[in-house]
């Protein structure tokens, strides 16, 4: 179950996810495609057939221009997709000072396998979830909410950070931004596309000289298309989420060598990571997306119940079921609890560590003699004996 070890799997996994990003590229084509017969259908008064092939030679002298869009869509994402998902979430950078819980966690999990240390966000908010983001090392970062940082334990958060290490090692963050940046391409298309349908309107003269509805064929025929570009470009994004948590939980259980930790991760996060603010292009990338669709066809991650009887089968682990968390006033107080013992103990603490009442850290010393006697002479340090 280490996904750290299916490296046959993880490739085979890499190919089918380069090969739909290919796909969606090629659904930019269709859209264009869609995109002329419109334009087609509101300028000429022609026959079907007519009309398809004059929007067929339309979209091919388009089509480097769809390219060139694309790509300058690409790049701007490539560069500025942190600024934009930040903005969006609210998220913020934190240094080692603010939380040193999470830096220590984080860093000793990249120690141990030899993993460029990803930026560390937070984002103030109860929800319980945490994703990973960026297009190579400089970029890679991880984010957890401040929710998840005051229900989990070390344990817990350390399974969460590796699930996300293991995304990008995989390198799932990377697919998953691509994908999400050419869907945007396609559901700004679809929406301009839409939007001239119907804003536009058809002049008294040119609607009444299209006897044989040629015009209305064709526009159908664009509509279809849009829909079926549309909704694939939504079905690739999913399929490229859904089947890399099962391996991203497998990496953080091969990293941490926990897999009751995931585990009960999970089953603290379940229900729990919705994030008002974030778009859902964001949620896919997410450690648990509570998001849903009719009959499970639209759901952007395997449900918790899924991903935990994999665990529980393939690692080892042990289901608790479905978990309960204190109410945030309960937490609060638990947390100033904490606080005060730990203030206190600190209080009590002596200068070299032991407390009174226990054994000191170091041993007694036994006494030593300060005088001048027959059998002894002055040192530098003080009498010693001969």
């Amino acid at each position: 179950m280490a996904a750290y070890g299916l490296y046959t799997h993880i490739q085979a996994n890499k190919r089918r996810s380069v090969a739909l990003l290919i796909g969606l590229f090629l659904l930019v084509y269709l859209m264009v495609y869609a995109g002329a017969l419109v334009g087609e259908a509101f300028t000429y008064d022609a026959a079907p057939d007519v009309l398809m092939r004059r929007a067929f030679a339309d979209a091919l002298y388009a089509a480097p221009f769809a390219t060139i869009g694309t790509v300058l869509w690409i790049l701007i994402g490539y560069k500025f997709h942190q600024s934009m998902i930040d903005a969006v979430t609210g998220g913020r950078d934190v240094s080692r000072r603010e939380q040193p819980r999470l830096y220590n966690i984080l860093e000793n999990l990249c120690i141990s396998r030899g993993i460029t240390v990803p930026k560390l966000k937070v984002i103030d908010d109860d929800g319980l979830n945490a994703f990973a983001t960026g297009m190579n090392d400089k970029q890679y970062a991880i984010t957890v909410t401040s929710g998840l940082i005051r229900n989990l334990n070390d344990a817990e958060i350390e399974s969460v950070l590796g699930h996300e290490l293991t995304h990008i090692r995989n390198g799932d963050v990377r697919l998953l931004v691509i994908a999400v940046i050419i869907a945007g391409v396609l559901s700004f298309f679809a929406e301009l596309v839409y939007r001239l349908l119907f804003q536009v309107r058809w002049s008294s003269g040119r609607s009444d000289g299209r006897k044989g509805g040629g015009a209305g064929i064709v526009i159908l025929i664009a509509l279809a298309l849009i829909a079926v570009a549309w909704v694939l470009s939504i079905v690739i994004r999913f399929a490229l989420s859904r089947k890399r948590e099962f391996l991203a939980d497998a990496g953080s259980v091969e990293l941490t060598k926990n897999p009751d930790a995931m585990i009960s991760a999970l089953r603290k996060i379940e229900g729990r990571g919705e994030l008002p603010g974030a778009a859902s292009a964001v949620m896919e990338m997410c450690i648990d997306n509570p998001r849903e669709g009719f009959s499970n066809i639209f759901d952007t991650h395997p449900s918790v119940d899924a991903r935990a009887a994999a665990l529980v089968k393939f690692a080892g682990g042990h289901d608790p079921g479905p978990l309960a968390l204190p109410a945030p006033a309960e937490q609060s107080a638990k947390s100033e609890e904490e606080s005060a013992q730990a203030q206190q103990e600190a209080q009590q603490q002596g200068p070299w560590g032991s407390a009174e009442g226990q054994k000191p850290f170091l041993p007694p010393r036994p006494p030593v003699e300060i005088g001048s006697s027959p059998d002894t002479e002055p040192g530098p340090w003080g009498p010693h004996r001969k």
